[in-house]
């Protein structure tokens, strides 16, 4: 890990980061039925390792969103048309392909005569709320145009990323005419915004119990202060702000990043914890230092962007797994959450240790998933596309 190394056209340090993120955002799933689960969230040593895990992985998301501010911003000249044709269509029919394929999961299950209790085990956000019945079924295909269902929870990335792909032409053509001092003005006052989440709950709710709302908001108005530069557009604009890297040398930027991801760790973990700990926590109390639009999550990501940007691969083999895996990775992301629930039942009660779980399972989902990505892409290779990304 010592220098930026870009090979054939491909970024290779990009890959690292997309490899790792990708097994990040299927750990932060693998932790799921710990704290879901009412049987597993009866026991402590669940609840403990669900706090360490889900705290250590959530940059997973903001670095996503990152990589896709540093590959496509500036929006390279081509009609509106053009852009959204070529990044929406690449994703909206896999998503639709596959959120119908996990709607209509439940009513399969009970046309092969399999007991609904299957659906939990499959999917923990439904325990104790299975049903087959083919309305249900319907009902969530219906929905999909409006929103997810617990049952693809992971699902609700396309809708932001489909939002972002929107957004970024126009966000684009600021980027070519701002100078350097404005975009990181930008960024700054973004950062700014990463502090609402906590104002609410301890400012506004906290000393003054006033409902939640902070700088504007209202049950009228839910367009605050900050507003306008707050949200995952900031990610965009510091992946692409951050494309080309710093002059650091390896230690400094280990020592830095090792000071930055420390500090949002900290506070991600004692905070969610502590929350935890709460038996009358609402879920949205439960996910207050979860949230990736925070300056503890953003600390953590920024650490691991900029250390990884220091990644360099030689090694032909691994090269073109890297690039395998990127070429799959939407087809990963897509699969992944129709096994996480199988890996758990296989090793969640097994005597292997609970902090070796979580990896474990994380590594053969993300085996299994890009496994079978990569086999639609040689048994289809121009059609695969269409239902893997």
């Amino acid at each position: 890990m010592i220098q930026q190394a870009t090979t054939d056209n491909r970024i290779v340090w990009l890959d690292v980061i997309r490899c790792v993120a990708m097994l990040m955002v299927i750990g932060v799933h693998c932790i799921d039925p710990f704290y879901i689960s009412p049987t597993m969230r009866a026991i402590p040593e669940y609840t403990h390792w669900a706090a360490i895990y889900g705290s250590l992985l959530r940059p997973s998301v903001p670095l996503f969103v990152m990589m896709t501010g540093l590959l496509l911003l500036p929006v390279k000249q081509q009609s509106l048309g053009e852009f959204y044709k070529k990044r929406i269509y690449r994703v909206l029919f896999p998503f639709l392909i596959w959120s119908v394929l996990y709607s209509m999961f439940p009513w399969f299950t009970g046309v092969l005569g399999l007991p609904k209790e299957i659906i939990g085990d499959f999917f923990c956000y439904t325990q104790g709320h299975e049903s087959q019945s083919l309305v249900d079924s319907l009902k969530d295909v219906a929905m999909i145009p409006f929103n997810f269902s617990h049952k693809e929870n992971h699902m609700w990335y396309i809708y932001l990323l489909i939002g972002l792909y929107l957004y970024m032409p126009f966000f684009s053509a600021w980027i070519e005419k701002a100078s350097e001092k404005t975009k990181r003005t930008f960024l700054l006052i973004w950062v700014l915004s990463l502090f609402l989440p906590y104002i609410r709950e301890y400012v506004v709710n906290g000393l003054f119990d006033r409902g939640g709302y902070a700088l504007g908001e209202d049950t009228w108005n839910e367009f605050g202060l900050f507003y306008y530069f707050a949200g995952f557009n900031g990610y965009l604009l510091l992946g692409h702000y951050l494309k080309k890297g710093n002059d650091w040398g390896l230690m400094k930027t280990l020592i830095i990043c090792a000071v930055m991801f420390a500090i949002g760790y900290y506070v991600t973990y004692t905070g969610f914890s502590a929350t935890a700990a709460n038996p009358n926590a609402t879920e949205t109390e439960m996910e207050l230092y979860f949230t990736f639009c925070s300056p503890n999550v953003l600390l953590m990501t920024v650490a691991v962007f900029l250390l990884l940007q220091k990644s360099v691969v030689t090694t032909p083999v691994v090269m073109k797994a890297l690039a395998n895996i990127t070429k799959c990775g939407f087809g990963i992301y897509m699969v992944h959450y129709f096994v996480v629930g199988p890996f758990f039942l296989l090793i969640g009660p097994s005597e292997i240790p609970i902090p070796l779980q979580v990896p474990l399972m994380a590594v053969c989902i993300f085996l299994c998933s890009w496994g079978f990505t990569a086999l639609m892409y040689r048994l289809m290779p121009k059609k695969a596309r269409y239902f893997m990304g």
